[in-house]
């Protein structure tokens, strides 16, 4: 092992290969509920330092683990405790290398933090539409190995959607250069597609060329009380039908969900919070590329259109942008408020918009039915089916020993339920080491054979992040 460490040292720079002290930045997980130890961090600073790296382990037989910002939520990207795996760090690699205005396309490389990306194209004048609340912190590599979703997914789609080529590192060490940026390529399978969403398992995203969007001429947020998750389905479709495009946003939350925000961070003005009719609320955002006025005049229409509906009992829409910015803060810091109120067990699912009301209804009774006083914290992007179903324990209890007790017990009635309504455990967090099992619970066999097969045939040592997404044994 010791002259695998002088080699990286020799590819990246004695100062790049990090052995000692405190590494707790790179070898524990973003929710602090893992810890790891590496043989080495290794922090190249170009795509050759990577394929250098990648040979200099495989040649040694020593597997990698990539990461970008660390701020995944499935325990993918930390060394096991061995002490035998390198982990690799792309954030060195974080350069803009260029935007070609003509084509829509940003070309960056993968250690670069999702918010510099956004603030680099609109300066230029253009919109990166991913957004999510660790995008101060998360890097586009990440975003693109776990194909992370966030809140504009109802009209951008996710990362998947937003990408047009890369640059990978295959586990035998080799460059595919695949940036071009073409919106049309039928030259063969999608070799993009299939490294977008593997979470370093299959290769080392390094760069990637990404869609560019017009800025809008007008954003408005509004904020809107809903009497049911049936009457924010109903909602959400006359949203589709009035503003059309110009729908980007479309979140839904639950009130036990906001009365924590309120509960912990009482500087914010939760709206409705004291309304004990009012059970969920709906955060929408409506883009427009006409005008303020012009998106005004609609989202107004859309409100009253819904107050005569009976699907919105209360609104109201953010005059400027720093109310906008004040209702989106409310919303993004539901995490942060439930880590306040305690540990608690998160659930990342999507159902069909259609079923998320009886889907919800059913579980919540189940989970209040088998664990009694369970407070459920529902919140997410209902504009693409998308819920963070977590779990809290019971007001005054001891959070870790709830953990300890039901965790278990609580994911299997939760999936359970998702599979009974055809959704998925996942939506856009990932697999991970912390959802490996449950992939192999609920996805078909075909599914898992082919997805082996695939990881067998790219990476026959199973040298890259071995054990995250799907098991495999390692070739002879």
């Amino acid at each position: 092992m010791s002259v695998l460490t002088e080699k990286l040292r020799a590819i990246v720079g004695a100062p790049h290969v990090l052995t000692d002290g405190d590494l707790t930045a790179w070898e524990q997980d973003w929710r602090k509920r893992s810890r790891g130890k590496s043989l080495a961090v290794v922090r190249p600073a170009s795509v050759q330092q990577v394929a250098d790296v990648v040979k200099a382990c495989a040649e040694a037989g020593t597997s990698i683990v990539p990461q970008g910002g660390n701020t995944g939520l499935a325990v993918g990207s930390i060394p096991d405790d061995s002490g035998t795996q390198v982990l690799l760090s792309l954030q060195r690699m974080n350069a803009i290398r260029g935007i070609d205005a003509a084509n829509l396309t940003v070309t960056v490389e993968a250690g670069c933090v999702l918010q510099t990306l956004q603030e680099a194209v609109r300066n230029a004048g253009f919109l990166f539409p991913l957004s999510l609340a660790a995008e101060g912190s998360c890097t586009i590599g990440g975003n693109l190995a776990t194909n992370a979703g966030g809140t504009q997914v109802v009209r951008y789609g996710n990362t998947r959607d937003l990408c047009l080529g890369l640059e990978v590192i295959t586990p035998q060490g080799e460059i595919w250069e695949g940036t071009s940026g073409l919106r049309k390529d039928n030259t063969g399978y999608d070799l993009r597609d299939l490294m977008i969403g593997s979470e370093g398992t299959l290769g080392i995203i390094t760069a990637a060329t990404m869609k560019l969007y017009p800025l809008p001429a007008a954003q408005l947020t509004a904020w809107a009380a809903v009497p049911s998750l049936e009457h924010a389905v109903t909602l959400l479709g006359l949203a589709h039908k009035r503003l059309g495009a110009g729908l980007t946003g479309f979140e839904v939350m639950g009130k036990f969900a906001l009365s924590l925000v309120a509960k912990h961070f009482p500087a914010m003005r939760v709206p409705f919070i004291d309304d004990e009719a009012v059970p969920y609320c709906v955060l929408l955002e409506n883009s427009d590329n006409e005008s303020e006025d012009h998106a005004r005049a609609r989202f107004e229409a859309l409100l009253e259109t819904a107050f005569e509906a009976g699907c919105v009992s209360d609104a109201v829409v953010a005059e400027n942008l720093t109310q906008a910015h004040q209702l989106w803060h409310i919303r993004e810091s539901i995490p942060l408020a439930q880590a306040e109120e305690g540990l608690n067990i998160k659930h990342d699912i999507s159902i069909a918009v259609s079923r998320i009301p009886d889907f919800v209804a059913d579980t919540d009774a189940l989970l209040e039915r088998e664990i009694p006083g369970v407070r459920l914290v529902n919140f997410g992007h209902l504009g693409d089916g998308n819920l963070h179903y977590n779990v809290q324990a019971p007001a005054g209890g001891d959070n870790s020993a709830f953990l300890r007790d039901h965790e278990d017990r609580i994911n299997t009635l939760v999936y359970d339920a998702v599979e009974k309504f055809d959704g998925s455990f996942s939506a856009e967090h990932g697999v991970g080491s912390l959802k490996v099992d449950k992939l192999e619970k609920h996805k078909s066999p075909v599914a898992l054979g082919m997805m082996r097969a695939i990881k067998r045939g790219l990476d026959p040592q199973n040298i890259l992040n071995p054990g995250r997404v799907i098991r495999v044994e390692t070739s002879q």
